[in-house]
């Protein structure tokens, strides 16, 4: 039985490295995933939504990675603020973007599109964590705010956070004044946060499996990630 615990409760449907375009360059071995493209610098206290300085780098290689540009730019700059913020602890974009894709297509899970400020519509709500088969159980923590649940948790966003864990890493990375975990600036930069912390040094295979190992408790989703951010690191879509 798949028990989950930590950021992201509910069953993940693995969704198969089905490959869809014509490369089949190998997909590197070895954990962490490379970093990918590298980032340009830019000014990390601009206001509004920063990530938007990403718009160049991301535009250049979103439609060939098969990610929206909107989500490519969040992870870019989640790992902009980790550099700065956690020199220590090494974390790519590409990892960020191996998650999101596992946990929610990257925001466009079950028809949820992206907004110009990073908001999914309509909001990426998990199952209930009510114990069931394959499910942890986790009881009420937020009064149904972030989940409309009352009863159970579930995760939430296309980062997939139970609403406990949102309200102590939760943080507002698009400039609106609100930490929104449906929002894939503040998901991203809080999944980095929430990374950072729980693996320390993720450039180093330890640093990286324990971080990945805390946000899900499983090993063929550790892998999966690895596979799906090694993808990226050579611009290759998944």
């Amino acid at each position: 039985m798949l028990r989950k615990t930590g950021v992201s409760a509910a069953i993940v449907v693995l969704l198969g490295l089905a490959g869809c375009g014509t490369d089949r360059t190998p997909i590197p071995e070895g954990i962490p995933p490379g970093p990918g493209t590298p980032l340009p610098v830019i000014d990390l206290d601009a206001p509004g939504r920063t990530a938007v300085q990403l718009r160049g780098w991301a535009d250049e290689q979103a439609d060939g990675l098969g990610i929206p540009l909107i989500a490519l730019e969040a992870y870019g700059y989640a790992a902009a603020v980790m550099t700065r913020a956690r020199p220590d602890c090494g974390i790519a974009w590409t990892t960020l973007a191996g998650i999101a894709s596992v946990e929610s297509k990257h925001g466009t899970h079950r028809g949820a599109q992206l907004g110009a400020d990073g908001s999914v519509r309509p909001p990426i709500i998990g199952v209930p964590l009510d114990g069931s088969p394959g499910v942890a159980l986790v009881r009420d923590t937020d009064g149904g705010v972030l989940d409309g649940d009352p009863e159970h948790d579930r995760a939430v966003g296309p980062l997939q956070f139970i609403p406990e864990t949102w309200k102590r890493w939760g943080v507002d990375a698009n400039g609106d004044g609100v930490a929104d975990p449906q929002n894939i600036d503040d998901a991203a930069l809080t999944a980095a946060r929430y990374l950072c912390a729980s693996g320390g040094d993720l450039t180093s295979e330890h640093g990286w499996q324990r971080a990945l190992l805390t946000y899900n408790q499983s090993h063929s989703y550790l892998l999966t990630v690895r596979d799906r951010a090694a993808s990226y690191s050579i611009g290759r879509r998944v």
